[in-house]
């Protein structure tokens, strides 16, 4: 099978008290696996498509062929997205942000705390199932911005450098319909580390 689910980068328990190890452990075991699944099953039948990389079938998923572009587009989404979010984590709490990152939320933001009060608000003012999201667009800028269900930043030409999900599925065993709460939690595990690689690679 060409997709595989990836390792989490921690323990299962190592986000607490933040993330609860029986969510982690359905939202990647479950949840992720089912994407990588229906991405290989949405795949086998096209040969021509089947060497594509994920980045590619993203950026390009209008040039898919129309019987699979659907299926391809949520499950390649579902796959990036959370491969993504799961090293956007990390057990070191309360990370400090390294000096190039910190001076482009100042330049583009206003400052970390400027930034994380328009990003909360993005992802609390997300309807339904979604993400939110720091990228980079297609002028070199950066940008908060919100996708629907499983769709990437990919998808619009932008390069995604943190992304928070906000499905149910989640947070909803610890965190019930508190998205705010959870919202909260998450800037607890931030790994601004890998936030800054993303930008130096984009």
């Amino acid at each position: 099978m060409p997709y595989q689910l990836p390792d989490l980068p921690y323990d299962y328990a190592a986000l607490e008290p933040y993330i609860d190890q029986t969510t982690m452990r359905l939202h990647h075991d479950r949840h992720h696996q089912t994407y990588v699944n229906n991405l290989n099953q949405a795949i086998e039948n096209y040969p021509t498509v089947a060497d594509w990389s994920l980045e590619r079938l993203l950026t390009d998923w209008e040039d898919l062929p129309d019987a699979t572009a659907t299926a391809i587009r949520n499950n390649g989404g579902g796959h990036a997205n959370h491969s993504l979010f799961w090293e956007s984590l990390t057990p070191e709490f309360d990370q400090a942000l390294p000096l190039e990152l910190q001076t482009a939320l100042d330049e583009s933001f206003g400052g970390l705390a400027a930034f994380k009060k328009q990003f909360t608000a993005a992802a609390t003012g997300v309807f339904g199932s979604g993400w939110a999201w720091l990228v980079r667009d297609e002028d070199g800028q950066l940008k908060i911005t919100n996708t629907a269900n499983q769709d990437s930043p990919l998808m619009l030409g932008q390069k995604p450098l943190l992304g928070l999900d906000v499905w149910e599925h989640a947070y909803y065993l610890k965190y019930q319909n508190q998205r705010p709460a959870y919202i909260e939690a998450f800037w607890h595990l931030v790994n601004w580390s890998k936030v800054a690689q993303r930008l130096e690679q984009s």
